[in-house]
């Protein structure tokens, strides 16, 4: 099926509406109807002010929606995807009580008891099994709160959507949420092709069981509808008759897709409207809201999302994805949207898409300025403005333009997005922010920034970054700087220096003239590229150089000076992650001391939890190289014998297919992974069952 003409910039609108839906919804989430007409009264812009709580947080209906999705990119099998591979997708990237999921224990948390059956072996879909984990919990809302994504990568195919739907909700529910799932799936998905609310849903009851209660559900909501335009009036009959008094658990799937269905109904169309009735209903309002904001979004597109007040400008793209792939944490609307296109785009044979040569910041989406947001600080509040506007110079159809005004000796201006977590962020409460800064010494910047040649007079541009330092405060470290003249172009050509170990927070643009100055200077790209040059030891205080790792052990305590670095895991592997995927050919180093572990080591081309290379000093006087995918492979084994409490220097160096390990400056293995090898990743220390100390791990070229 060929894709409609405007699929990137409706499945950019879907997804710009799935998370200003969760944000909308999230300040109150749980909350009566009562409740929120008494304390708020009719929700028709974001309240988060009002709650005291941040705008852009982590959130699972977030992360679970656009993090399962990588099934498809992990597993190049297309339609044939299964469900135990989206299975061993949650099992990759979640972290057990730190990541995406409510981890409210086994027999509570719908999907904490999933995770617990994959974890011992029970594959999907038994997993979320009806007959293993009981009604009640098979049917709680999470396989609708997580599923929008498997529609907008079927764009005008619903059945391709309810199917995929299916596989995926299966993972961690059952029965009646399957059916509600196919449901939003498949209206997300004709929602491409058609806008009228009435055929969406004719289309979506189509993919289900005409017996199911949700069929029975949608069909009382569209008559109720048809007999009365007061959804206040409906939204009582659906308490009265598909309350939570009479769907029990922490929060069941139909009362809630209820009042999506009510939403939408009575929504006319309207993106705001929509989503005022869906957060005023109450109950999981942000799920709610996050799925009627996907599907108005995508129907109406991004004009759509301009009816009514302004959603994006507070929003500006910005999204966090906290899992065990930590250098995917710290997105954006664009990225993601990119994303979803070319699994749909792979899954009909086409090739990616990668706009201006596949740069990180491309801007080339309507609106879109990918978390570039001006700086508030004293010196530089109000000064700038951030854009999307149409012509490039490199030909390319878009770019930011960064209006600057009032610029004069002690007034700069200054725009930046984030590549790690801000200290606001490291404090967030609920589902916190797992991630790795996505930007590292040693990596090479590239940009290009055009003066407008309107510009009364030449300013003073210079690239910067936010980095952290030993007493967790942020610290400025200026990068290329230039005189620019109206019309004049500043290519960015930049190595970012050694900030010994420290994450890099930001990185930004500045903007100063010892005169009054005023004008436009346009970014039209930002990327980099390379692998880092660095060395992460003990830091000379400060503590948030440790969550630059993603910790995937039981515990991540401090060490010693020469062991700054003691992971202990109780049972199980751990792993203590950082890096991206843009590494791909390196060279990782690091002391190891086993203490009581049954392994120890260290890993390459991490991709998370159980994607990697790794090489293990194994009890029994073992040395190991192994490839986790699907379960642990043995490359090549040796005697070699250790002992507790010895020091070891291990490395492994990839290139290519070719893993080479050694301990002690001694060759051990040098072989290649021909079949689906792991080309790209992060490093990790890894630890199994028992204590393991670490000094300073190097990354850099090989050899």
């Amino acid at each position: 099926m060929k894709h409609p003409s405007d699929y990137i910039e409706r499945a950019y609108a879907g997804v710009l509406g799935k998370i200003i839906g969760v944000y909308l919804g999230r300040p109150f989430e749980g909350w009566t109807f009562d409740r929120i007409m008494a304390e708020l009264g009719a929700v028709n812009y974001y309240v988060h002010e009002k709650r005291g709580t941040p705008l852009i947080v982590t959130d699972d209906d977030i992360s679970g929606t656009f993090t399962f999705l990588r099934a498809l990119e992990d597993y190049p099998v297309g339609r044939d995807l299964t469900p135990e591979q989206i299975g061993q997708t949650w099992l990759n990237y979640l972290i057990e009580n730190r990541t995406v999921l409510w981890w409210g224990g086994m027999g509570n948390s719908t999907e904490h008891t999933a995770y617990l059956r994959l974890k011992h072996g029970i594959r999907a879909p038994d997993s979320g099994s009806v007959a293993l984990n009981g009604r009640v919990v098979a049917e709680q809302i999470g396989a609708q709160i997580f599923i929008d994504g498997w529609g907008m990568i079927a764009p005008g195919d619903p059945e391709l959507a309810a199917e995929f739907a299916r596989k995926a909700a299966s993972v961690s529910h059952d029965g009646e949420a399957i059916h509600g799932a196919q449901v939003v799936a498949a209206m997300e998905a004709q929602a491409f092709v058609e806008s009228d609310i009435q055929k969406l849903l004719d289309v979506a009851v189509g993919m289900i069981p005409a017996d199911s209660l949700i069929y029975r559900m949608i069909a009382d909501v569209r008559e109720w509808h048809d007999n009365e335009k007061d959804w206040q009036a409906n939204r009582r009959k659906i308490a009265t008759h598909y309350g939570y008094d009479k769907y029990g658990g922490n929060c069941h799937m139909v009362p809630n897709h209820a009042l999506i269905v009510l939403a939408i109904l009575h929504g006319d169309g309207d993106f705001q409207k929509s989503l005022m009735i869906a957060n005023t209903c109450g109950w999981d309002t942000d799920c709610n809201s996050g799925n009627v904001g996907c599907l108005m979004g995508i129907r109406g597109g991004l004009a759509g999302l301009e009816t009514g007040p302004d959603w994006r400008g507070p929003v500006a793209d910005r999204l966090y994805l906290p899992t065990a792939d930590g250098g995917r944490s710290i997105t954006d609307a664009v990225a993601e949207t990119y994303r979803i296109v070319n699994i749909a785009r792979s899954l009909h044979g086409e090739p990616p898409l990668a706009p201006k040569s596949g740069a990180r910041f491309h801007f080339e989406l309507p609106g879109s300025v990918q978390g570039f947001v001006p700086e508030c600080s004293v010196e530089a509040s109000g000064t700038a403005v951030v854009s999307n506007v149409k012509g490039s110079t490199d030909g390319a159809s878009r770019r930011v333009a960064i209006n600057f005004h009032g610029v004069a000796t002690g007034r700069t201006a200054r725009v930046a997005t984030a590549t790690f977590a801000s200290p606001d962020n490291l404090k967030m409460a609920g589902y916190g922010l797992v991630a790795s800064p996505t930007l590292y010494s040693g990596q090479k910047i590239h940009g290009l920034v055009t003066a407008d040649g309107s510009n009364p007079r030449p300013v003073l541009y210079r690239v910067y970054l936010r980095v952290y330092t030993a007493d967790d405060t942020l610290a400025l470290l200026y990068g290329p700087s230039g005189l620019l003249s109206p019309g004049e172009q500043f290519p960015i050509k930049w190595t970012v220096p050694d900030t010994s170990g420290f994450p890099i927070a930001e990185i930004g643009m500045e903007v100063s003239s010892d005169a009054r100055a005023d004008g436009t200077l346009f970014l039209d790209y930002l990327t980099w590229d390379g692998v880092p040059t660095l060395t992460f030891d003990r830091t000379d205080g400060g503590s948030v150089w440790r969550r630059a790792w993603v910790n995937g052990v039981d515990h991540f305590e401090g060490g010693s000076v020469a062991e700054p670095y003691r992971l202990i895991q109780d049972e199980g592997t751990g792993l203590l992650i950082q890096g991206t995927r843009v590494w791909t050919e390196y060279r990782l180093s690091a002391p190891v001391t086993p203490h009581l572990a049954a392994a120890a080591g260290i890993a390459a081309r991490v991709q998370g939890m159980r994607r990697y290379y790794a090489l293990l000093l194994v009890r029994g006087d073992r040395v190991r190289l192994v490839k986790s995918l699907d379960g642990e492979h043995t490359l090549a084994e040796a005697d070699y014998p250790w002992e507790f409490g010895s020091r070891y220097d291990m490395a492994l160096t990839v290139r290519g297919n070719r893993i080479e390990a050694e301990i002690d400056g001694r060759a051990l293995f040098e072989v290649s992974d021909d079949h689906l090898p792991l080309t790209e990743g992060a490093v990790a220390l890894v630890v199994t069952e028992g204590r393991i100390g670490v000094g300073g791990v190097r990354v850099g070229p090989p050899a």
